[in-house]
């Protein structure tokens, strides 16, 4: 059974992956008690299937962009259970958990999340060989200059309140469309199916060196 953990923002997800598919899915808003409520989610989630703990073969992460107590929250379980079962890590790039959700289409992908004091972490995607692929670095910017440089329709999917859809819209118009917010919201289901792939390929990270990818620090200063 694969586990798979992200905590990299305020939302929270976690699965459980068999090989044939998911069993177990939650998401949920943390606010910032990502140290206090994890653990128990993990133990209800075993428990839907009458596991405990040594049942996990197998973990993968969310590993950043977001907030530093998050992510040192998730990694911390993640590891912990690694270390204690001796079984294989996997970190994947918490926009990837994003983007693994939205249809490969012609054109290009922008995902993004909260980074704090009106500012967005952003990346872009395009489409290689049937899949999304990242293209150059995260990126920061907010609600009011997202876009400014686009020359031909994005898809855009992420941490987006109805308020802030609303405006991006009324500023962008048909240069945007944006996914709904189902598809924006990250779920673990998806990190777990993304981690299982890399597991049984033998792609997997060393338990020591596997670090959070923080925030970028510089960028737009939020107006």
């Amino acid at each position: 059974m694969l586990l798979a953990i992200d905590t990299a923002t305020r939302t929270a997800s976690l699965a459980l992956h068999d090989g044939g598919g998911v069993r177990v899915e939650v998401t949920w808003e943390l606010a910032d008690q990502h140290t206090v409520g994890l653990m128990p989610c993990v133990d209800w989630a075993l428990n839907q299937l009458g596991l405990e703990a040594g049942a996990v073969r197998a973990v993968a992460v969310s590993i950043g962009p977001g907030s530093f107590t998050g992510l040192r929250a998730g990694l911390a379980v993640a590891k912990g259970l690694a270390l204690a079962n001796e079984v294989p890590i996997v970190g994947v790039r918490t926009l990837d958990i994003l983007v693994a959700a939205q249809p490969v289409q012609v054109g290009s992908l922008v995902a993004v999340l909260q980074a704090g004091r009106g500012r967005l972490a952003m990346q872009t995607y395009r489409r290689a060989r049937g899949e999304w692929r990242a293209e150059g670095e995260v990126t920061v910017t907010t609600i009011d200059r997202i876009g400014e440089d686009w020359d031909k329709p994005t898809w855009l999917c992420g941490e987006l309140d109805a308020a802030e859809r609303k405006l991006i819209k009324e500023r962008l118009g048909k240069r945007v469309t944006l996914a709904d917010p189902a598809r924006s919201l990250r779920r673990a289901g998806f990190l777990a199916e993304l981690g299982w792939r890399r597991v049984t390929a033998g792609d997997v990270d060393d338990l020591d060196t596997l670090a959070p990818i923080y925030l970028p620090t510089a960028g737009v200063a939020a107006e």
